[in-house]
This record gives structure tokens, sequence and C-alpha cells, in this order.
């Protein structure tokens, strides 16, 4: 394989508005299980999880859609992706007093290595990565 070329691996699964939260938490930890993560790197993997219970939380309460989530880890970066119905795109907002919830955003840019958001023709696709610390 020359250098311009990339290997990766990947996951993927659909997550209907009605299903929990905690079925793509495990279904990522097993994922990350597959990666030796949670065992060196188990930090990380709390971070990951973290992130992946935000972007589907977001994807169900503010875009009202199911959220399409894909691992993939390229031996570089593990990128997580969540696509949903909504065009309206997330930024991070600072805690308020005032307000519950509006931390998701904030706790994704504090917790990955970087993320971003890419508009669809049928919505947004929210990516974070994580390298194994």
């Amino acid at each position: 394989m020359d250098e311009t070329s990339l290997r990766a691996v990947g996951w993927a699964r659909s997550l209907p508005m009605e299903s929990e939260v905690k079925a793509a938490r495990d279904w990522a930890r097993g994922h990350l299980e597959t990666l030796g993560w949670t065992t060196d790197a188990p930090e990380t993997v709390d971070a990951v999880l973290l992130t992946v219970s935000e972007l589907v939380t977001n994807a169900h309460r503010h875009a009202h859609s199911s959220a399409q989530l894909v691992l993939t880890w390229d031996d570089r970066c593990l990128h997580i992706a969540v696509h949903d119905a909504s065009s309206e795109l997330p930024a991070p907002r600072e805690p308020s007093t005032e307000r519950l919830g509006g931390r998701g955003m904030f706790l994704v840019d504090a917790l990955a290595d970087s993320w971003e958001t890419r508009s669809c023709p049928h919505g947004k696709t929210v990516v974070a990565c994580f390298r194994p610390t």
C-alpha cells in the first residue's frame, strides 16, 4: 500500500427517534472494545461515549429526527459522524444557569480533538474526531 492509500474500518447504525441513547452508547462501546480502546485508552472511551450521547440526543431532541451514527477508524483518528434531518447547524453555547440543557456542543468542543458540521441535501452531519491517548 502506498502512502496515499488509506485503510479504514467502520460501522454504521440507524437510531430511530424512539430508540434510547443508551443503545447508541452500548453499540459504540462494543466497537471501541474491538479496537482495544477500553483497555488502552479508557479516558478517550469516556469522551467518545459522552459525545455519542450528545450528538444522538441532539438529533432526536432538536432535529426531531432519527440519527444515523457512523464510526470510522483510520489508524489515526476515530471519526464519529451523526446525521439528522435538520439543516440547522449546531454551535457551542456557553453554559447558563438561566436554562436547562444547551451544553451538548460545548461538551463536544471540549472533548473532541476536532469537530465540524457538514450541510447535506437532506439535513446535516456532525463529525467529531478522537485520537486515542
